[in-house]
């Protein structure tokens, strides 16, 4: 078996980050949460995750701005990011996986089957 993958949850609501921790952690990732979005960016240069599962509506910076900051960065520009978002009118997904480029859209709330299932896709659309 190899190596777990290793998911940085951008997430401001510490009770939403846990819960999406603990789930994924019982499927055998490596779960790791920031709840600042300002220090988002510089926690993706540190723990260098291999994806990234990231809300939209926080404050400071918001999810859009901490994407774009990733993206910009060569050396994650291929790097799966998921919006997790309590935004899930179709416009907003369409935003999000059309316009924005994330390469998964998961609206809140999910279940705990969604979230897994949708984290296990990301690393199968970038093979």
């Amino acid at each position: 078996m190899g190596a777990k993958k290793k998911i940085l949850v951008i997430e401001d609501d510490k009770d939403y980050a846990d819960l999406v921790k603990l789930v994924l952690e019982t499927d055998a990732f490596e779960v790791d949460a920031v709840l600042d979005s300002e220090q988002a960016y510089n926690k993706v240069k540190e723990y260098r995750p291999d994806a990234v599962l990231l809300d939209l509506c926080m404050p400071k910076l918001d999810g859009w701005a901490v994407f774009k900051q990733i993206r910009a960065d060569k050396s994650f520009k291929d790097m799966p990011i998921a919006i997790l978002s309590g935004k899930g009118q179709q416009l907003d997904q369409m935003v999000g996986l059309h316009i924005m480029n994330a390469d998964a859209y998961i609206a809140k709330p999910f279940g705990k089957q969604e979230l897994i299932d949708k984290t296990h896709e990301l690393f199968k659309r970038k093979k």
